[in-house]
């Protein structure tokens, strides 16, 4: 589905640049041409998918593998691997096991020293495990080796992000009442901002601020007509060296993903739902992407996108945005100086969920 304004100016010197998308369900990655949207080629990988992250030193796109099937707390069991994969020859390189971890997820890179991180989830309580929390571990992006774990004190932590030069970290921890501020210069846990349950997060190249969503999605009957009482849709702004939320920029409906762009726009993506009355059961409308200014925490505008939007990265010049959508499994293209949608992807998929995890790859001269 191409929509008109395609071929303008947001799309000017991209020749050479790929986009990735995970399919969940596929289970693919799909690596499409940035210029003209073509698709380039699909990579057959192991279950789950879920994000993806690119290092640029290395040449080596990371994939998480966070379950054999299904979605956080509603899943058929917890995988332990992350992917390397080449985006260019479109191979997985390795399968990097993470035993004794579960669920790896959030995935963050430290460029300088050349470490990444990734979010993996509890060990469980009972049989399934020693009731140990959930955390990031720390692999050399090298090597492929894990060299360490950092404790977030959370059963569930997903979304993960740290600043550019890769000191401060935090994780977002979906169903308890804060996020968890780590150093990872001292691979330690610092601090706890208490929000209302957390989803998506990004954090400002300086490590100055860091935007959270908010609060946790169950995805019930709850989240098709919230409560006056309970915690506003939006997300929190916090400050990280004073570790308290400074503000909240309020959205219409739960927020999933939050990703700031070199420009310096934050953009949120949110779901909608209705329910018909009498019914329990909540149904997925069209989401939308909204775009605030991080200057002055106004809205600057927002636009229509696909259901259930989950992943949201941009462009290298913060002209484009791509959000992956992954009830109708699709990724929309927005030119975020005008917020129209440029051009819609499908996303092939084998079950329900589809189009997740999105990277953005420049070509190399």
């Amino acid at each position: 589905m191409l929509i008109s304004g395609s071929s303008g100016s947001a799309r000017a010197d991209r020749d050479g640049d790929v986009l990735a998308v995970v399919s969940q369900s596929g289970p693919t990655v799909s690596f499409f041409d940035a210029a003209d949207d073509t698709l380039l080629g699909t990579l057959d990988v192991p279950a789950e998918p879920h994000e993806l992250l690119w290092d640029p030193v290395r040449s080596v796109l990371w994939c998480s593998l966070a379950y054999t099937g299904g979605y956080y707390h509603a899943n058929a069991g917890r995988r332990t691997d992350i992917l390397a994969i080449d985006p260019y020859a479109r191979r997985v390189l390795e399968v990097v096991d993470l035993f004794p971890e579960h669920a790896p997820h959030g995935l963050a890179l430290d460029v300088r020293r050349g470490l990444l991180f990734v979010s993996v989830e509890g060990d469980g309580h009972g049989a399934e495990g020693s009731g140990r929390t959930g955390g990031v571990v720390v692999v050399d992006a090298a090597t492929r080796e894990v060299t360490g774990r950092i404790d977030t004190g959370a059963p569930g932590p997903h979304w993960f992000a740290a600043d550019a030069a890769g000191r401060i970290g935090v994780a977002a921890n979906k169903e308890a009442p804060y996020v968890s501020i780590v150093d990872l210069h001292t691979g330690a846990m610092t601090g706890k901002v208490e929000v209302p349950g957390s989803e998506g997060l990004a954090v400002s190249p300086d490590g100055a601020r860091a935007y959270v969503a908010g609060p946790y999605a169950s995805f019930g009957a709850a989240d098709a007509g919230k409560d006056a009482a309970q915690a506003p849709n939006g997300v929190r702004v916090i400050d990280l060296a004073a570790e308290t939320v400074i503000d909240v920029l309020p959205t219409a409906g739960t927020v999933l993903p939050v990703h700031l762009t070199a420009g310096g726009k934050l953009l949120a993506g949110h779901t909608r739902m209705s329910r018909e009355p009498g019914s329990d059961i909540g149904r997925h409308e069209p989401g939308t992407l909204t775009v605030f200014d991080t200057g002055t925490g106004a809205e600057i505008g927002s636009v229509e996108v696909g259901v259930c939007p989950l992943t949201i990265t941009s462009s290298p010049d913060g002209r484009l945005g791509y959000v992956a959508s992954v009830v109708s499994s699709t990724v929309e293209i927005v030119d975020l100086e005008s917020l129209q949608v440029l051009n819609t992807l499908s996303i092939p998929r084998q079950g329900e969920p589809g189009a997740h995890g999105l990277a953005y790859i420049p070509r190399t001269d």
